[in-house]
């Protein structure tokens, strides 16, 4: 769509010009908004409620806290917290005021990207909240949990909203098709592969879809009959990656996902996480790096070929960089989802640094110290050790290596699983010997 940028009218993106003025218009989060749930049901009679709006970009965020205004004949004032403080804070503070003194009108304050507040600035409403000055709707595309005080938490309902299924997206762009028109004003339509292509390409986000639509748009051969043909799509998508936030939800959901399919032994969805990871732009190196954190969190003694496995691919990724280091990954990553699992390491592990951060710092048992001086061999360090090499098998039976405090305590249960049965069974057998030795004493 060409559009002079020197012309009197003021050109507002095709996503502005196609937002839905009611509930009528505005498509998926039946959720929410289907007949008689509650957020619906608060619309309709046009009493609003402060509340959080938590979903991805693109959902319907600010468009639904319009709707909720109009509904309610309650004035909007709107601000980010990406490029506004304390200054606009108090302003649209002072507004509501003015609202509601001189109009008799409530106002739905709408901050967009809330999480981005501190605690102080979010500190800021909860007065102005309180005593009904406003109602306020914060739109995050991040967990409330994390990102958001509890004191305006606990004041607020929280909504999650969900990403556009593709045939909500694929109404929202036949809906905007009307309004996008070739140089000769000839209606532009869209051939059923461009349809799937681009629907496809929006993943969910309908203002992603509809800010496509218009740049592929502009790419379209003016005719009689103008179509926006699959070619044409193929034109701006190349190089296209999905959503992705490196520092969001998204990410750690994602590698979340990675991590409990390989220890779920589903080689193919470990695959299908990995391969959104790094189409989503995500640091193939941190892949790595994770990858060989499951290999000793998950697989361990099991089969210590994992984590050798995923150190190769993690040096395989350094030398060879993207995309050709990226099969080592795939490779290491169906290895560790096919291998035998034990968590027994990392539960040993945790445990005793737990132990080691709770408990007195207990002394060295005076056979297990070092003594390279004469003053220490006079002080008995390290008399009656035995080294295990010069016992029979290799192995002093029931001699003490922890600290007496704790001379019992055990911290590694291997598993019967893989390589770790084996060790199992050595551990039970050495046991055995201390206990003749002790029945012996």
């Amino acid at each position: 769509m060409s559009t002079d940028l020197f012309s009197q009218e003021s050109y507002q993106p095709l996503a502005s010009r196609q937002r839905p003025q009611s509930l009528e218009g505005f498509y998926g989060q039946l959720h929410i908004l289907g007949a008689g749930k509650p957020l619906r049901e608060s619309i309709n009679t046009g009493l609003p409620h402060s509340m959080i709006l938590w979903g991805p970009p693109g959902v319907g965020k600010t468009t639904l806290a319009k709707i909720i205004a109009r509904a309610g004949d309650a004035h909007f004032e709107a601000i980010s917290a990406v490029l506004s403080g304390v200054k606009e804070i108090r302003a649209a503070i002072t507004t509501a005021q003015q609202q509601r003194d001189m109009h008799g009108r409530k106002t739905i304050l709408f901050v967009d990207e809330v999480h981005r507040f501190n605690k102080s600035q979010q500190d800021a409403f909860l007065p102005f909240v309180e005593d009904g000055t406003l109602i306020f709707i914060g739109a995050t595309t991040e967990n409330p949990s994390f990102e958001l005080n509890n004191a305006l938490l606990s004041r607020c309902r929280v909504y999650v909203l969900k990403s556009l299924d593709t045939d909500a997206i694929k109404t929202v762009i036949n809906r905007a098709l009307p309004n996008l028109l070739a140089a000769a004003k000839h209606p532009i339509t869209i051939d059923n592969q461009a349809l799937d292509l681009l629907a496809d390409a929006a993943d969910g986000d309908a203002r992603r879809a509809l800010n496509l639509l218009e740049i592929a748009a502009d790419l379209v051969v003016d005719g009689d009959s103008p179509v926006l043909d699959q070619g044409i799509l193929e034109q701006i998508l190349v190089g296209d990656s999905r959503r992705f936030d490196k520092n969001g939800e998204y990410f750690y959901d994602q590698i979340s996902a990675l991590h409990k399919s390989v220890r779920g032994s589903d080689p193919d969805a470990a695959l299908y996480w990995l391969c959104r990871m790094l189409d989503g732009g995500c640091d193939p190196l941190y892949l790595a790096r994770r990858v060989v954190r499951i290999a000793s969190e998950d697989i361990g003694n099991a089969d210590p070929r994992a984590l050798e496995i995923a150190l190769n691919a993690w040096q395989a990724q350094e030398r060879l960089g993207s995309p050709e280091g990226e099969l080592g990954l795939a490779q290491a990553v169906v290895y560790l989802s096919v291998a035998a699992k034990s968590n027994a390491v990392y539960s040993a592990f945790n445990t005793a640094m737990a132990d080691v951060r709770s408990m007195p710092s207990y002394e060295v048992p005076l056979h297990l110290r070092n003594a390279p001086t004469k003053l220490m061999k006079e002080l008995d360090y390290g008399k009656d050790y035995r080294c295990a090499h010069n016992e029979e098998g290799g192995y002093a039976a029931a001699e003490d290596y922890m600290p007496q405090e704790i001379k019992d305590k055990q911290y590694y249960f291997p598993t019967d699983r893989g390589l770790e049965g084996k060790i199992a069974e050595k551990l039970r057998y050495l046991k055995s010997l201390d206990k003749k030795l002790e029945d012996k004493g």
